[in-house]
């Protein structure tokens, strides 16, 4: 007789509900909050071009309203976790990041909504981001998979993504519509708990310290 063992499954140790706070000596990630919006509403009128590659603008005060809402609505359901970045050097609010696509059943998450003012653009923050939230996601949520995408156009956030430890998988053709209506294709990198646990925690925490 053949026993057919079953996975481990339903590891993830997450609640959308409790109130996570990652921080180190550079950078404070905290939940996004609806009253946040005076935080960010100066990188929605004066930075458009932000979300240039992205599939949802937060651009304008109304773009920003509702970018704000939708990420706190969607934590309501238990899909999505927004933070707020704080960049501690020069004690300014930064931008905004999430955890998305959260599947328990699979013990998988996606990292993305990513976006820096340009002040904080090619400041090392956006690495000291990625690391808290890829050693919460391992360590304390429990996942097995991390995934990434861009629009594969965006080869500056790739590059970015790739120098962290993530490995390209493919590419999803015309997945998604860009703002101006037309189709985009998405490229998709992911990070497993064995290369973390193996690679690119010490690799990316060595990058930390330059």
């Amino acid at each position: 007789m053949t026993i057919l063992l079953q996975p481990n499954r339903n590891n993830m140790n997450f609640d959308s509900k409790k109130s996570y706070t990652l921080e180190d000596n550079v950078v404070l990630l905290r939940p996004l909050l609806e009253t946040d919006i005076e935080h960010l509403l100066p990188f929605a009128n004066n930075e458009a071009d932000i979300w240039k590659y992205s599939m949802v603008s937060a651009a304008g005060q109304e773009g920003m309203q509702n970018y704000i809402s939708t990420a706190l609505n969607l934590k309501n359901d238990g899909k999505d976790y927004p933070f707020i970045v704080f960049d501690k050097r020069s004690n300014k609010y930064a931008g905004s990041t999430r955890f998305y696509d959260i599947q328990p059943s699979a013990d998988t998450v996606q990292l993305g909504f990513t976006w820096y003012g340009k002040d904080f653009q090619g400041t090392g923050l956006n690495r000291h981001c990625k690391y808290l939230m890829l050693q919460f996601a391992f360590e304390v949520m429990g996942v097995y998979r991390v995934e990434f995408r861009a629009d594969s156009r965006n080869q500056r956030s790739i590059a970015a993504m790739k120098s962290i430890g993530c490995t390209v998988e493919g590419t999803l053709r015309s997945n998604g519509y860009t703002q101006d209506g037309n189709r985009r294709d998405s490229t998709v990198l992911s990070i497993l708990q064995v290369e973390w646990e193996e690679n690119v925690k010490v690799n990316l925490f060595k990058k930390l310290m330059l």
